[in-house]
């Protein structure tokens, strides 16, 4: 096809953002750019991202600004192409985020996926097209389907799946990512609410104004909090045998694959397991649905050098052993401290897990990271005398001990559950085997 103008729009850059920042601008109206050229940066609470140009040509108009807040599917800049044809067979532009124009005319687009009123962000394959009209899905819900690709991108299976669970759904009740979309989209849009009380400030005060993810983080929070009853539960488990074989192995391990070995991958392996065993804990609250999570994804906490927090996600944790889950976890650390995880690695989490020990604290109550129904905070590990029966009686010894709580929704997460999911954690990291996790 041909087409003299090409509309960047804001793409999708993770599940739950509905809106971005731009921060940087790279071009200006007249200048010429290739594709893969960048030209504009933009920020949301999760991460920062660099957009790049979906097409060569001209930039003809720019229709934001720095430091404007723009939703997801909003028109940016306009690109002039000269004629330029795009969206040809071989499919030049799949990993471009797409405006309306190019996704209602590329490749043949059947009609029942056009509405004049839907902006979409997303390549569909021909394959999916027909599938698609072949089942009478319109492009409003086809946005809605989950894909398993590269970016989201919706594959073969990843549709008909959704097909059979349509036509298994009660009639009238609206989809899972309809509900869950909506109720992301209030959280994200509202604002944090004011306290009652007023705040005296006095005239040696400091007054500092919250950074734009500092907001949305505490809006997140505080919608946790509404949405779920959190109940704690805590547990101290010994943690000797794993300490003691990871102090001798750690220098060894480094030498052998390059990777520091911390002691949060034997806590990520522990919890997969456990999670293996009480499947409700990977689960989500849809209304009054019960969403269990077939893929046990961890999310992982990671303090940025900004001093906020971010959560890449370590995918299908429970298929990896000690070197692959430590390999993830540096990599994660060293990019969330240098802010540059992308929206890829904080898509998809079905737990997780904080360690209130790296900064030397004993325990925590953390809250939910919605909308995961339980989180498991790590205190600190430490040397503590303890009581241990031996052959010839009790004996009292140093050994190595740790406190794990976990905050879970009581909607779905009753004590009974919380308690034994709890406990299984502590006893695999005291009954630790390292052939295990080999």
């Amino acid at each position: 096809m041909y087409m003299s103008e090409f509309e960047v729009i804001i793409p999708k850059l993770g599940e739950s953002i509905q809106e971005a920042t731009i921060t940087k601008i790279f071009v200006k109206v007249g200048d010429i750019v290739k594709e893969d050229d960048l030209l504009f940066e933009v920020a949301t609470d999760k991460v920062d991202s660099e957009i790049p140009s979906p097409v060569a040509g001209t930039i003809k108009s720019i229709s934001c600004h720095v430091d404007d807040l723009l939703a997801v599917g909003k028109v940016a800049m306009v690109i002039d192409l000269g004629g330029k044809s795009i969206g040809s067979s071989n499919e030049t532009a799949t990993s471009a985020p797409e405006s309306l124009s190019s996704v209602v005319n590329n490749m043949g687009e059947p009609p029942e996926l056009v509405h004049d009123k839907v902006i979409t962000t997303r390549f569909y394959s021909p394959l999916v097209k027909k599938i698609a009209k072949k089942e009478g899905i319109a492009l409003e819900e086809l946005e809605e389907v989950e894909g398993s690709g590269i970016g989201g991108r919706i594959q073969k299976n990843d549709l008909i799946r959704y097909v059979e669970e349509r036509q298994l759904a009660p009639a009238g009740r609206p989809s899972q990512q309809t509900a869950r979309q909506a109720e992301e989209k209030v959280a994200i849009s509202d604002p944090i609410q004011k306290p009652a009380i007023a705040v005296s400030i006095g005239a040696e005060d400091t007054i500092m104004e919250m950074d734009r993810v500092r907001k949305l983080i505490a809006k997140h929070m505080v919608m946790s909090v509404q949405t779920a009853p959190h109940v704690t539960s805590f547990v101290e488990a010994d943690a000797t045998e794993m300490v003691l074989w990871r102090n001798r192995n750690k220098e060894a391990f480094q030498s052998k694959y390059g990777e520091k070995l911390t002691f949060l991958p034997f806590f990520t392996e522990a919890v997969a397991r456990a999670i293996t065993e009480y499947r409700m804990i990977n689960s989500s609250v849809d209304g009054e649905r019960i969403i269990l999570k077939k893929k046990i994804n961890i999310g992982i906490a990671v303090a940025t050098n900004s001093g906020n927090l971010m959560v890449p996600v370590i995918k299908e944790a429970d298929t990896k052993n000690l070197l692959g889950l430590t390999r993830e976890i540096n990599q994660f650390a060293e990019a969330g401290r240098g802010e540059k995880l992308n929206a890829d690695d904080l898509q998809g989490g079905t737990f997780t897990i904080t360690n209130f020990g790296s900064f030397g604290n004993t325990m925590g109550t953390p809250i939910i990271n919605q909308p995961q129904v339980a989180i498991l905070a790590i205190g600190t590990i430490e040397k503590k005398p303890a009581v241990i029966e031996t052959d010839m009686g009790d004996a009292i010894v140093v050994r190595h001990k740790v406190f794990l709580s976990l905050s879970y929704d009581h909607r779905v997460v009753d004590g009974m559950l919380g308690g034994k999911f709890l406990r299984r954690i502590a006893d695999l990291i005291e009954g630790f085997d390292p052939k295990r996790l080999m």
